[in-house]
C-alpha cells in the first residue's frame, strides 16, 4: 500500500487561453492534514476539481490511495466540501444528511446514529434544542456550513477535501471545524484543504504548497518551509498604535528591511546590518510601551508574501479559482 493519500504528477489544466494550473506535482502522505495555499483565483479549486475528476487535466497524472483517480468506486472513500456550499433549502436537517449518506452507501440505521452523533458534537443538538429537526433555511449561515461539513463526513470517508472551508465562518464556528481536522488526523484520516488563510494553514497544516497563477511557488513540511526561509525575524507587539517617532524608527532601512504593519503588531524582518538590540532601545527610548519583542521564524503570511508579493495577488482576485 503506498503511504501516499494523493500524488499529482505535472498536472496541467487550460480554459481557451488561460492556463489555470500548470505542471503541478505535489506529494500528500496518509495520515496528515495538507495545505494548498494561494490567492482567490490561483487555481487552487480547478486543481480540486481534477483530483475529485470533475474534469480531467489536459496533461499530467492523479493518483489517489495508491491508484489512478479516476478507478471505480473510488471517490466513495472521499469526502468533499465544495467552497460553493447547496444544500436543499427547505429539507429538514436530518432528512437531508440522511439522504446525502444513503447516496455513498450508508444504511438508515447507521447514518441515524451518526448524524445524531456529529449534530452532538458540532453543537447543533442539546437537550434544549436539536436543529436537526428543524428546515436548512431555519439555521444560520454558521449552522448550515457545519451541516454540509457533517454530509461530507458521514460515509467515513479516507480522505477529505475542503475548499476554503473557513470562508464565511465566525470565530466559534471556525474553532469547531479546526478542533473537528484534529481529530480526523488524530483517527488516522487524511485532510486536504486549500485556504488563502495563512494563520489557519500555520496552526493546522503538517505540510503546504504554495500556488500562484496556477504555478506551484514551495512545499513542503511547514516547520521546513519555515527553517528555509528563516531570516532574522521580530514578533513585535505595542500597546497602542505608534506614535510619529515610532513610526520613523521601524521605517529606518538600516535596521529594518521588511515589515508587516498589523497597527499594534508588526512581523520585521531585520535589514543585514540591523541590531535587535539596537531596534528595541531606540523604540524604547521614543516612548513606545513594548508589549513584545521576540526572534521569530517567519509565518507563512511572510513567507508567502515574500514568495508572490503583492502584484501577484493582485493578478490572482480574478480567473479560474
Amino acid at each position: 500500500m503506498s503511504d501516499l493519500a494523493l500524488e499529482l504528477r505535472g498536472i496541467t489544466k487550460r480554459f481557451a487561453e488561460h492556463v489555470a494550473v500548470r505542471e503541478l506535482s505535489l506529494q500528500v502522505p496518509r495520515g496528515s492534514v495538507y495545505g494548498l495555499l494561494g490567492p482567490n483565483g490561483a487555481g487552487k479549486t480547478t486543481t480540486i476539481r481534477m483530483i475529485l475528476n470533475v474534469i480531467a487535466p489536459d496533461s499530467g497524472s492523479i493518483t489517489l490511495l495508491g491508484q489512478p483517480n479516476t478507478s471505480p468506486g473510488l471517490l466513495d472513500r472521499l469526502g468533499y466540501l465544495p467552497e460553493e456550499r447547496g444544500l436543499y433549502k427547505k429539507m429538514q436537517v436530518r432528512r437531508l444528511l440522511r439522504f446525502l449518506a444513503e447516496l455513498k452507501g450508508v444504511d438508515a440505521k447507521t447514518a441515524d446514529r451518526r448524524i445524531t452523533e456529529w449534530l452532538e458534537r458540532l453543537s447543533l443538538r442539546s437537550p434544549e434544542k436539536d436543529w436537526g429537526l428543524a428546515k436548512v433555511d431555519e439555521l444560520s449561515r454558521g449552522m448550515q456550513q457545519k451541516v454540509q461539513f457533517i454530509g461530507t463526513l458521514l460515509h467515513d470517508p479516507e480522505v477529505i477535501i475542503l475548499d476554503e472551508p473557513f470562508s464565511g465562518l465566525d470565530p466559534i464556528n471556525a474553532q469547531a471545524l479546526k478542533d473537528t481536522v484534529v481529530d480526523l488526523k488524530r483517527a488516522g484520516k487524511t485532510v486536504v484543504f486549500s485556504t488563502h488563510l495563512m494563520d489557519n494553514a500555520e496552526r493546522l497544516c503538517d505540510s503546504v504548497c504554495i500556488v500562484a497563477r496556477g504555478e506551484k511557488v514551495l512545499d513542503g513540511t511547514v516547520s521546513g518551509v519555515k527553517s528555509e526561509h528563516n531570516k532574522r525575524n521580530i514578533a513585535l507587539a505595542l500597546a497602542g498604535a505608534p506614535s510619529d517617532d515610532v513610526s520613523a524608527i521601524l521605517a529606518d532601512h538600516s535596521l529594518v528591511s521588511r515589515m508587516d504593519d498589523n497597527n499594534r503588531y508588526f512581523e520585521i524582518e531585520m535589514a543585514a546590518s540591523g541590531n535587535p538590540q539596537l531596534l528595541l532601545q531606540r523604540l524604547v527610548g521614543a516612548g513606545a510601551e513594548v508589549q513584545r519583542f521576540e526572534l521569530i521564524q517567519p509565518s507563512l503570511h511572510q513567507i508567502f508574501l515574500d514568495k508572490v508579493g503583492a502584484a501577484g495577488v493582485e493578478e490572482g482576485m480574478s480567473g479560474h479559482g
